[in-house]
């Protein structure tokens, strides 16, 4: 009996498989257009969701960072805060994940700043977590996906079509069946709910050519997200240089002592600490494109694969996404640690 129920199930999960299979094959190149994946509309700029915050406006990349903080906070509570104070002694599931990734963390940042571990530990273990888990959370349906519609300011876009209504909301998509011009250079909109908007903020009929700008993007393909967290990594190594040595930390950069009394070697050591002070600033350029360029990068790969071979190829790049993810957090976290770590230690 416990030999066959594990066959069943197998056999089960094989015919939904392939039935998943067929129906994406039929959807996408055999079905309706309306039901065919279109191609998407690559924009670098964050995008606004129609959202405000005192007037400053949440685009779609903001909204997808609040999105990832929330759950890794949800995480900390429920996984992690109340096992702590539960008394046990063997954490299970989501704790016992999370502990062993903590713990790894930890035994990296350890060894590579020894006695300053536990203060550097916080930073880029902060960085780590919220890169992943912004990695990870824009792999959900829906992300860059679901969004209002709009007009194309030039080029080609698709007929909207209604497909049903929730209450007064009213939910639309886009025929790939039907591609339609801009006409006019005037940009309009309209939201899934079937409220129309304008560039000018004046009413307008729903659009003719249209796109789709998602609600949720993720949060790395943004400049200002990635440029952000390299300035803050490179901002705490000077932050923890001046801890750990003082405000002679700054001599690498401006050996005037050395300039005076140290002859030929003395403008030498000058030169390069002014070589180091530029690419102290480059460390900011190298982290935010870095992260940027995989991030985005990938996306796009998996938007463009996803329109011309929908079935098949996208969970194969799906399983690279999650890959490049884990790996892009670990690499922003390990050079973070490794610019902090040294920093601390006297450059004599």
């Amino acid at each position: 009996m416990s030999e066959e129920t594990p066959k069943k199930r197998r056999k089960v999960k094989r015919w939904i498989a392939l039935g998943l299979l067929v129906l994406g094959g039929y959807c996408a190149f055999g079905g309706p257009t309306i039901l065919k994946p279109v191609s998407p509309v690559v924009v670098l700029p964050p995008e606004e969701t129609g959202l405000s915050i005192f007037g400053f406006q949440i685009t779609n990349t903001i909204l997808g960072t609040l999105i990832a903080d929330i759950v890794l906070l949800l995480i900390a509570y429920f996984g992690v805060h109340r096992f702590a104070v539960s008394g046990k002694m063997v954490p299970s599931g989501i704790t016992n994940a999370f502990e062993a990734i903590v713990e790894f963390l930890w035994n990296t940042v350890e060894g590579a700043a020894g006695k300053w571990g536990k203060r550097i530990f916080p930073i880029p273990a902060t960085i780590f977590l919220l890169v992943f888990m912004a990695n990870m959370v824009k792999l959900v349906p829906g992300f860059e996906s679901i969004g209002y519609l709009k007009q194309v300011h030039k080029g080609t876009g698709y007929a909207p079509v209604k497909l049903f209504n929730i209450g007064s909301l009213e939910i639309f998509s886009i025929d790939k069946g039907k591609p339609s011009q801009a006409e006019a250079s005037t940009e309009h909109a309209t939201s899934a709910g079937g409220e129309v908007e304008e560039t000018s903020h004046e009413a307008t009929e729903l659009c003719t050519a249209c796109e789709i700008v998602p609600y949720l993007r993720g949060s790395a393909t943004d400049l200002n997200f990635t440029l952000g967290l390299g300035f803050l990594a490179v901002l705490f190594t000077q932050i923890y240089g001046v801890w750990a040595l003082g405000f002679g930390y700054f001599n690498k950069f401006i050996a005037i002592k050395q300039l005076i009394s140290g002859g030929i070697f003395g403008v030498i050591n000058f030169v390069v600490g002014l070589l180091e002070l530029i690419l102290e600033f480059m460390k900011i350029i190298s982290f935010g494109f870095r992260l940027f360029g995989n991030v985005f990068g990938g996306a796009i790969l998996l938007s463009v694969i996803g329109a011309l071979v929908a079935v098949g190829v996208p969970p194969v790049l799906y399983i690279f996404e999650l890959f490049f993810g884990v790996i892009q957090a670990y690499v922003f976290f390990l050079l973070s640690t490794i610019f902090i770590s040294m920093a601390t230690v006297s450059h004599h």
